[in-house]
């Protein structure tokens, strides 16, 4: 099994350098396996990790589990917040762990030499005992883990824009097959994407049969 320094070693390696947000991700990564009784990183699509953030907290996160997002076993909800919820697919567990409130001004207590708070985090964060540092709670996903992962190799296309659809993604709604972008939203504007304000817990189909393709 791998230790500590071996995960912060791939962790700033990936990311240029070790910072403190890395080494929670890393701890947290490790709790996960603890707690959920698994041999991680894994080398399978057992656990499914969802993060609440991005940046090096998610590399720590990543490099602890063997999550990624190429193999569709990492995601990112970003609240803003150094958290992220562990799924074991088999058995259904599901875990949230997050930094205590005071894990900061705690950390000076562990690295008595440090010169400066950032320094202070980096090697405090490595020696703060588990306990301490993260609470740790039971959830249940609001979305099954079914629903989340889908069916790779599912394939569809979007009636509006006329793009494709992998893994499950499509919306149907007014006898018609949607995506995302064209039902609900995107993040970005274009010359062939619809713009709908439909709620996106709700398809009203009295609004999509308004519908038209400009």
């Amino acid at each position: 099994m791998l230790t500590l320094n071996d995960l912060l070693n791939q962790s700033s390696a990936r990311h240029d350098h070790l910072c403190p947000r890395q080494v929670l991700g890393v701890r947290m990564g490790l709790l996960a396996a603890s707690e959920l009784k698994l041999d991680l990183p894994q080398a399978d699509k057992r656990v499914l990790t969802i993060v609440e953030t991005d940046g090096c907290f998610a590399n720590g996160v990543e490099v602890a589990t063997g999550c990624s997002v190429g193999h569709r076993t990492l995601r990112v909800e970003d609240y803003g917040k150094v958290a992220a919820t562990f799924v074991d697919s088999k058995t259904g567990q599901t875990i949230r762990i997050a930094p205590r409130c005071d894990a900061r001004s705690i950390a000076r207590s562990y690295a008595p030499a440090a010169r400066n708070r950032w320094e202070a985090q980096l090697i405090g964060y490595q020696h703060i005992p588990i306990d301490d540092l993260f609470t740790i709670e039971d959830v249940r996903l609001t979305t099954p883990i079914e629903t989340i992962v889908s069916h790779a190799g599912l394939k569809a296309v979007c009636e509006i824009c006329g793009e494709e659809i992998i893994n499950g993604r499509e919306i149907l709604g007014d006898g018609k097959v949607w995506c995302r972008a064209c039902l609900v939203g995107a993040y970005y504007t274009s010359s062939h994407a619809i713009a709908s304000s439909l709620d996106q817990s709700k398809v009203d189909q009295s609004l999509l049969a308004e519908i038209t393709v400009s």
